[in-house]
């Protein structure tokens, strides 16, 4: 193997697809309209950029830590440690210098911000060693991920993290998280548990109840939001509650191509990628 063979393997096991998700760093900048701000929106770039690095030192670690059993299933096995592709000596020099660097640019914008990106990556350790072994508290504790990258965004550029953000962003990532679940065990059938073992404490009657608690709670926590006297004069807004049908239809559409379309299985492809209706697309000579 090449450098350059290992470097493109580094950085497909880095997975690059997956820093969309870090884009909601810039939740609380866009909620307290700092955007004007170019100081705190450099900030958030900042901020952004070393929890790529942390998001990508801890799947080399999470690699690294299945390494024997990715190594014998069907699809994981192509992974680039597990392959082969990529020696696991360099892929764990590149999970601590990813970490170190995070976590010490982390503490250089602040120790709060710093405080939280390293609570992110201990949660992951033990997501990775336990957690994901131990049903509902799999999803939750991916949704709570999003949650501490709300939260970082709020404190590295020192503004208030509104409750409202955290409920609606724990409940959004929860509903994800069982679609995807859903979407892994009704696509792999007999061989889900071989994909993921927490499946088999799984089954689509099960998720169907929990994806119908979270939704109906997300669209409820999402029109109380709208109609917060407190929002509303935070915000300059009076007519926030006209946004309420288009949040409707974005979660319609979402369980519509998981229910209806067996999609589901990666929530940020889906989300950034799904065209609209076709019934909705300008068509030429119209």
């Amino acid at each position: 193997m090449t450098p350059a063979v290992w470097g493109r393997s580094l950085w497909a096991s880095m997975r690059p697809h997956q820093w969309v998700k870090n884009g909601l760093l810039f939740a609380a900048l866009v909620f307290a309209q700092k955007l004007g701000d170019p100081g705190r929106v450099a900030t958030v770039c900042v901020a952004f950029a070393l929890w790529c690095l942390m998001a990508s030192a801890v799947y080399l670690w999470n690699d690294l830590f299945d390494l024997e059993e990715d190594r014998h299933h069907p699809e994981k096995c192509r992974r680039p440690i597990a392959s082969g592709a990529l020696p696991p000596e360099i892929a764990r020099k590149a999970c601590a210098v990813l970490a170190a660097v995070a976590i010490l640019g982390a503490f250089l914008l602040g120790r709060a911000f710093g405080v939280v990106l390293v609570a992110y990556a201990l949660m992951n350790v033990a997501y990775t060693i336990r957690l994901k072994h131990v049903v509902i508290l799999d999803v939750m504790t991916l949704a709570a991920g999003f949650v501490l990258r709300a939260v970082g965004g709020g404190v590295v550029i020192h503004v208030e993290v509104s409750p409202w953000l955290v409920i609606c962003t724990i409940l959004l990532a929860l509903f994800l998280g069982f679609g995807k679940r859903r979407h892994e065990l009704v696509l792999l059938e007999e061989r889900a548990s071989e994909h993921r073992k927490i499946l088999q404490e799984y089954s689509p009657y099960f998720l169907d109840q929990m994806i119908s608690v979270v939704t109906a709670s997300t669209v409820v926590a999402y029109c109380l939001y709208t109609l917060s006297p407190e929002v509303a004069n935070k915000l300059h807004v009076k007519h926030l509650h006209l946004t309420v049908p288009f949040v409707l239809y974005g979660i319609f559409r979402y369980l519509y191509l998981v229910h209806q379309k067996g999609q589901g299985g990666n929530p940020s492809r889906v989300l950034l990628t799904d065209p609209p209706p076709s019934s909705l697309r300008l068509r030429s000579g119209c």
